[in-house]
């Protein structure tokens, strides 16, 4: 379970798991295709079809204080689309 962080909740993520059997999950930064696919399955005890990946670049924001710009950023994040096989479902919500 190291290799998967968390499942993503959004309206977007939703909506292609009801019509499209694909979820998302926030996975480790390190983690391949394989490694994703083995875990997933693992886990949630389906067959996994494929696996697509994306990597999120860090957002810089900056600010104006009394002592100066103060600058900062998110952590990357690595995100992992999983379609599984026709008929199965992941339960993200029990």
């Amino acid at each position: 379970m190291s290799v998967i962080i968390k499942a993503v909740i959004s309206e977007k993520a939703t909506d292609s798991s009801e019509l499209l059997s694909q979820y998302s999950f926030y996975v480790d930064p390190k983690a391949n295709k394989l490694k994703i696919k083995d875990a997933v399955e693992k886990a949630y005890g389906v067959k996994v079809v494929s696996v697509k990946t994306l990597i999120s670049a860090p957002k810089i924001r900056s600010r104006y204080t009394k002592t100066g710009l103060q600058v900062g950023k998110t952590s990357k994040l690595k995100k992992a689309i999983v379609h599984v096989a026709e008929g199965q479902e992941i339960d993200l919500f029990s």
